[in-house]
């Protein structure tokens, strides 16, 4: 059983073909972020995971949370979510 309700945030992807169907996710929220996939849904995972890692690695060493991830570091609070929908 959790001890709190979970808490998510939205954060913005940058995603660009980088060749061989392969692409490229980055954050302006998150500086640092850099993800490749060999697919939009699998270059936004890896993007989910890095960020949580980022987060994490940040209050592990004391150092600044990237504003977009704040929330996530203190009480879980309403959110607003927009998540891609893939057509292909």
């Amino acid at each position: 059983m959790l001890s709190r309700a979970p808490s998510e945030v939205t954060i913005r992807l940058h995603i660009e073909p980088v060749g061989d169907g392969r692409f490229l996710a980055t954050s302006p929220d998150v500086p640092g972020l850099v993800a490749e996939g060999r697919s939009v849904v699998e270059a936004t995972e890896i993007a989910q995971g890095l960020a949580r890692k980022i987060l994490e690695s940040c209050i592990e060493h004391g150092d600044p949370v990237p504003p977009a991830l704040q929330p996530l570091a203190n009480e879980p609070q309403a959110f607003d979510l927009t998540v891609p929908i893939g057509v292909r």
